[in-house]
């Protein structure tokens, strides 16, 4: 029975702690990675997300410089209207004026 407690504790003394030391290392260390990893995606992903807010910072501010406002379409709408106006008024009397021209030549 001795022989096997001595050769039981040989074996825990010589392979089994040193085995499990390692084991423990390498979670240990796998962990510490991970965390790394982790933290450096975290770190990217923030840039990254702060590049897109400003990209679309550019992007709304590029719109509303270069979209107009709802006052210069009404007014643009209003020259528009005016102009054809006008120009139908200018119809009208030309189709007038042909009208009393072949009256007159029939």
């Amino acid at each position: 029975m001795e022989e096997i407690s001595k050769g039981l504790i040989w074996w825990i003394t010589v392979v089994d702690l040193p085995a499990m030391t390692a084991l423990l290392g390498l979670i240990w260390r796998t962990r510490q990675e991970a965390i790394k990893a982790r933290d450096h995606l975290q770190s990217q992903l923030d840039h990254r997300s702060e590049q897109f807010k400003e990209a679309l910072h550019s992007f709304k501010l590029e719109v509303a410089k270069s979209y107009a406002s709802h006052s210069d379409l009404r007014e643009l709408e209003t020259r528009l209207v005016q102009h054809l106006l006008r120009i139908e008024a200018k119809l009208d009397k030309t189709a007038l004026k042909a009208e009393a021209i072949s009256a007159k030549t029939t």
